[in-house]
């Protein structure tokens, strides 16, 4: 399979559905929002943006299976899935904050091959794929930082919007990494967290309740960089686990340390 032509393509596709939302954007309401089951919001935005990439992908492999946020959230195991999150940020887009992006990962027969996020505002495109030594960010190679200890380090994070039933134990966690590294960032879009671990932004980043369509491309990202991707436990089930810590790979003994101590 040629991943150099899937992924050129690919990214044609995401700046395509980018220059849409940021022209609806421009006429967009606040009157616009709903609320999802869960409470988290969705707009006209997040669904055209959805259907355009699902509309396009589909042109570059016809045999596509897709697993997203709003429309197409039920899969059942198949050789190619695109995971796709139209907008990671949501609510940061309704308040005018300018952090949201569009994330992709492709996967064929399970295994992650490629993975984008674009940031809209920034104009920032993370892209790695198998037929690259690595990721990079607009072109240029990217890698992880080289922050030695948690000391060193600045983290990211996010919080629950809807099982608040470890939030005792995840406020311990943020104490702990309050006292032990330069200070944590929440930026609002998991996606981002992760895009800025795999280009050095941030040393590290973790949070819980997560689905895969807001981690599978940034976790491929921080891998292809040079990172490292555990669930709480350090194991590998971060996809559909729903929780991730993510680092550029030094820190993280001392990292999930900190989580088998607290919450495991």
């Amino acid at each position: 399979m040629d991943y150099l032509f899937i992924a050129n393509e690919a990214e044609k596709v995401v700046r395509n559905t980018a220059a849409w939302i940021k022209k609806e954007r421009l006429s967009w309401e606040i009157k616009h929002v709903m609320s999802k089951a869960d409470s988290s919001l969705v707009t006209s935005i997040d669904l055209g943006s959805e259907e355009r990439l699902v509309n396009g992908f589909k042109k570059i492999l016809p045999n596509s299976h897709f697993l997203a946020e709003e429309n197409f959230n039920q899969h059942e195991p198949n050789e190619i899935l695109w995971i796709i999150d139209p907008i990671d940020g949501t609510t940061n887009l309704v308040h005018g904050l300018p952090m949201y992006c569009i994330s992709v990962a492709l996967q064929i027969n399970a295994k992650t091959v490629l993975g984008i996020i674009y940031e809209l505002n920034s104009d920032e495109c993370y892209i790695a794929h198998e037929g690259m030594p690595g990721a990079t960010m607009n072109g240029k190679p990217i890698s992880v930082s080289g922050a030695q200890h948690l000391e060193d380090s600045l983290l990211a994070t996010g919080f629950p919007v809807v099982d608040l039933s470890r939030l005792d134990a995840y406020i311990d966690i943020l104490k702990e990494f309050m006292k032990r590294t330069h200070g944590l960032r929440r930026l609002g879009s998991a996606a981002m967290d992760l895009a800025y671990v795999a280009c050095g932004r941030c040393d590290g980043f973790y949070e819980y309740g997560l689905s895969p369509w807001d981690v599978a491309a940034g976790a491929y990202l921080v891998e292809k960089a040079g990172g490292r991707v555990n669930d709480f436990k350090g194991a590998h089930d971060y996809l559909h686990g729903r929780e991730i810590v993510a680092s550029n790979g030094l820190i993280q003994p001392e990292f999930l340390e900190v989580f088998s101590k607290v919450i495991n």
